[in-house]
């Protein structure tokens, strides 16, 4: 049987196109209620750092195949750069196996350069991780700490020796804060704000984000902070040896979570593990 020739082409973000994509989503993961036409405009279209870049692959009028990124901002070696973070991808049934996938993840990877973007990033599961740094040249840089723990968070700070951080303007707190199926909470503290999910990990509501002095203009509903929390993602600014949280086990976790980087510059940029800033509000957009 001759195998179809697939069009590959840029994203179509317009409400037809936004409509096609939620369909292969919810058809390849159709246990993932959050998938919606409103929770891809808001992913691909309202961010303020930019659209989304990605490709889809075509048979005649059939989609079968996604891939995207969204654009974001970050602090590399001190300079403010444009990046990508690596965000959806799906492959109808029917289509699995004819790599795809790395076929998409490199068109948009060109086009990103394209446009100026400098860096890939993302976080991967166990399962995706071998084929972003095999087929897509992605380094591995760490797997993400899983904190859960009572009391403050133990954020201390900035020592000024961060690598990677990505940047938090308020209009990009906003955008992030305004989930489309999910209501995020503001915790204020003597000092120190913290943004919380309703997602749960052992019992524990999930830190989106937390910061020192004043909160930010995000208007969220207001809850105390609540005893027991999770946080995911690394930061060194957290001094974790000190504190009343510890760092669950990998066989204990429903899916392991790895930081993978990809520079899109010609300077084969890496990053060290122990001077990166990522936390969930950085790339837990579901």
């Amino acid at each position: 049987m001759t195998a179809p020739a697939y069009d590959l082409r840029p994203l179509d973000l317009s409400e037809e196109g936004l409509a096609k994509v939620t369909a292969l989503l919810r058809l390849v993961f159709p246990h993932a209620a959050h998938y919606s036409e409103a929770l891809l405009r808001w992913q691909y279209v309202d961010n303020p750092d930019g659209p989304a870049v990605g490709y889809n692959a075509w048979v005649d009028d059939e989609l079968a195949a996604h891939y995207v990124t969204i654009p974001m901002r970050a602090r590399i070696d001190g300079h403010e750069e444009r990046g990508l973070l690596s965000l959806n991808t799906a492959t109808a049934p029917t289509h699995q196996g004819k790599g795809l996938f790395t076929r998409l993840a490199n068109a948009t990877y060109r086009d990103g350069a394209t446009q100026g973007f400098r860096f890939v990033v993302g976080v991967a599961n166990a399962n995706s991780t071998h084929g972003f740094t095999k087929k897509l040249g992605f380094q591995l840089v760490s797997p993400l700490r899983a904190m859960v723990g009572i009391g403050s968070l133990p954020l201390r700070p900035d020592d000024g020796g961060i690598q990677f951080a990505p940047m938090h303007s308020e209009a990009k707190l906003r955008w992030r804060s305004a989930h489309p199926a999910h209501v995020y909470t503001l915790a204020k503290q003597l000092h120190k704000w913290t943004v919380l999910s309703p997602k749960r990990m052992k019992g524990a509501r999930f830190v989106l984000t937390t910061g020192l002095g004043g909160a930010p203009g995000l208007l969220l509903p207001q809850e105390k902070l609540p005893m027991l929390k999770a946080w995911i993602g690394l930061d060194p600014a957290m001094a974790w040896g000190s504190s009343t949280y510890i760092n669950v086990p990998m066989r204990l976790r429903p899916s392991p979570l790895n930081l993978i980087f990809k520079d899109l510059s010609d300077a084969r940029r890496t990053l060290d593990a122990g001077k990166v800033r990522m936390e969930a509000i950085d790339f837990d957009v579901l």
